[in-house]
């Protein structure tokens, strides 16, 4: 399978990391979650070229992922603010996080904490069941076909 091909695919998994699987991807939508908006922000931080930043930006504003917004008149200047489409990726990058911090902090921990700003405490991501909240994990779970499945 070609990557220009995986967004036909009848797969979920594919059909996504065909928006955001790219490795610049994911940390320009990690910078958008610690809230840097601004281009110059983004290369600065990543310490890559302007074209792989614009062509990455580009692509998330054409999936609803990201929207350009203007912050400064003559010359108009933009911002990239993630949309609802976005947000909804946080619980990903929060499991990239957990995983990472997992696996490859450093003895002294992760390098950064997060605070649930509700009740003050620091937390991990854990998915858990929409319908019991119980937690998942990879051997409680099953799949069958869906209604989008190819017949």
């Amino acid at each position: 399978m070609k990557w220009n091909e995986l967004a036909q695919q009848p797969c979920s998994i594919a059909r996504s990391v065909a928006v955001i699987g790219d490795r610049w991807t994911l940390m320009i939508l990690r910078d958008c979650f610690l809230g840097v908006r601004r281009f110059e922000a983004f290369q600065e931080r990543l310490g890559i070229s302007r074209t792989i930043v614009a062509d990455r930006l580009k692509h998330l504003v054409e999936e609803g992922v990201l929207k350009r917004v203007p912050y400064q008149d003559n010359p108009t200047r933009f911002e990239y603010r993630l949309t609802e489409k976005g947000m909804e990726l946080h619980p990903v990058v929060m499991a990239i996080v957990h995983w990472g911090d997992r696996h490859y902090a450093s003895r002294a921990g992760p390098p950064l904490l997060h605070r649930h700003k509700v009740c003050g405490h620091d937390f991990h991501a854990v998915q858990t069941c929409s319908e019991c909240g119980e937690v998942v994990d990879a051997r409680s779970v099953e799949t069958r076909p869906g209604p989008g499945a190819p017949e």
